[in-house]
């Protein structure tokens, strides 16, 4: 059971700031709850009831959190998720808005990259840094069963348009699963050091909107580097970790796009949580501050923001918010509830 400090009162500072001394840098905003791929581990094959248009946050909303977070908050990087972001039609305009930010946060996109052929040279126009890009596997018949979806060659098509856009390091993301996909950490490995990409493993977590998941279906991070290095020589990464969620090893032999050491990580967050470090808050498409991905309480600035609430007012309610985070995600408690939101209306 994680023993929660006693209370005591916010200190008058403008960060982002929690009861543990962590401070919140890196926000993640969901563009939408909605989807082009139904993978299982995320959604039913008939999709979710997706939220209300009406109550989705407007790309004028947006970009105003936004510009509350980087000029009031300190946030300095900016990750675009879903659902799938790339579907939300003002995407390339609200790029634009956050990148003429000072001072300018870092901007990345989490996405399925069905739309980067289209998107990739816009969006590195408009001022997104880099992609990462979800690729649970390499098999045509594999990717078809996990996301119901034959689009496996546009993923792949994707990416390599992120790669020539120059939206640099292209990341490849994989949830390894048992009996489905567990057998293909070294094939995923290989393709990413191929085309100059870097690969992240992803431990399962409990977000699935059919509260489906079994920790012993999860592949855990220390079975995939068994695999890898049973044919890569992985070497410590030196650079500082931080608050990186992914721990990485250099690959030897093996360089990125850019001439640089190859690399590769994992994010065990079920198994060697760092929620010690986490440095993320997140904003729902409708609105919603999470102070962790596992929250169960949310703070609602969509209503402030139709209420007519300045600027600072709004801030307050966000430092407020995050205050009261806990020390960690508690998967391992016998209390542990999941969210009742599933990870496509989170956002990762």
């Amino acid at each position: 059971m994680v023993t929660e400090p006693a209370d005591r009162a916010r200190p008058d500072v403008p960060a982002l700031v929690d009861r543990f001394g962590r401070v919140a840098t890196d926000l993640r905003v969901s563009l939408t709850d909605k989807c082009n791929l139904r993978c299982t581990y995320c959604m039913p094959a008939e999709g979710l009831a997706w939220l209300p248009h009406e109550s989705l946050l407007t790309d004028d909303e947006i970009s105003r959190l936004i510009a509350i977070a980087v000029e009031r908050l300190g946030i300095n990087e900016i990750r675009f998720t879903g659902g799938e972001p790339l579907l939300r039609p003002g995407l390339t305009a609200i790029v634009l808005a956050a990148a003429s930010l000072r001072p300018r946060p870092t901007l990345s996109v989490t996405t399925n990259a069905l739309g980067l052929t289209k998107l990739a040279q816009p969006l590195a126009a408009a001022g997104l840094d880099r992609v990462n890009v979800s690729l649970d596997t390499l098999r045509p018949d594999r990717f078809e069963a996990l996301t119901r979806r034959n689009r496996l060659d546009d993923v792949i098509a994707g990416a390599k348009a992120a790669d020539e856009a120059g939206l640099r390091p292209v990341k490849l993301n994989a949830v390894l699963m048992r009996g489905i996909n567990d057998d293909e950490a070294v094939d995923l490995l290989s393709f990413a050091l191929a085309h100059g990409y870097q690969m992240r493993f992803i431990e399962q977590m409990p977000l699935d909107a059919q509260h489906a998941w079994k920790r012993e279906e999860m592949v855990a991070g220390e079975d995939i580097l068994a695999q890898l290095r049973s044919v890569f020589t992985l070497s410590p990464d030196p650079a500082v970790r931080g608050a990186a969620p992914a721990e990485t090893w250099l690959v030897d032999g093996y360089v990125d796009a850019v001439g640089k050491p190859a690399k590769v990580g994992v994010i065990a967050s079920v198994t060697q949580p760092f929620c010690g470090a986490c440095d993320r808050t997140r904003l729902t498409a409708d609105g919603q501050v999470r102070n962790c991905l596992f929250s169960q309480q949310e703070t609602d600035l969509r209503a402030l923001l139709r209420g007519g609430a300045g600027d600072e007012e709004i801030a307050v309610a966000w430092r407020t918010a995050m205050w009261g985070k806990h020390a960690g995600h508690g998967i391992d408690d016998p209390s542990f509830l999941q969210p009742a939101r599933p990870m496509s209306a989170i956002g990762g």
